[in-house]
């Protein structure tokens, strides 16, 4: 049997740790609103099985006031009247940038995002997704 080896980035690369966390906060600032920030990040962090992730966003997303109800129904946005058309549209984003698939038409899917965003929102929006993504596959290694 072989010992768990511990993967820590803060604590075995903390320069390239920091750097993450210092474009964290500068994305954060960009200022997507609070409620669909956590919505996007919970809902990449799903789709990614980062179940320390998914604890603490559900837990953020409460605490700003996010109802249990809306994150109860996240899994199956597509089919909810509880999602406004732009945080259907930015879900529909993340879910097209956390699961690559090299077939995918991401075109109608940017022309849906220019309908509901400005192009330094649907930048920042790309950008925290990216983030939520590394972010997932950082905390995965230690599960």
């Amino acid at each position: 049997m072989t010992a768990h080896t511990e993967i820590r980035a803060d604590r075995d690369l903390p320069d390239v740790f920091n750097a993450f966390i210092a474009a964290q906060t500068a994305i954060v600032e960009t200022g997507i609103e609070p409620t669909l920030r956590h919505l996007v990040v919970l809902r990449a962090s799903q789709i990614n099985g980062c179940a320390f992730c998914v604890k603490m966003h559900t837990r953020e997303a409460r605490e700003d006031g996010e109802t249990s109800e809306r994150l109860d129904r996240l899994v199956a946005w597509r089919h909810m009247s509880d999602f406004t058309a732009r945080e259907k549209a930015a879900f529909a984003w993340t879910e097209a940038l956390t699961i690559i698939d090299p077939a995918a038409e991401l075109e109608p899917l940017r022309a849906e995002l220019a309908r509901h965003f400005e192009a330094r929102e649907i930048a920042a929006l790309t950008a925290l997704i990216a983030m939520i993504n590394l972010w997932n596959r950082m905390q995965v290694a230690q599960h």
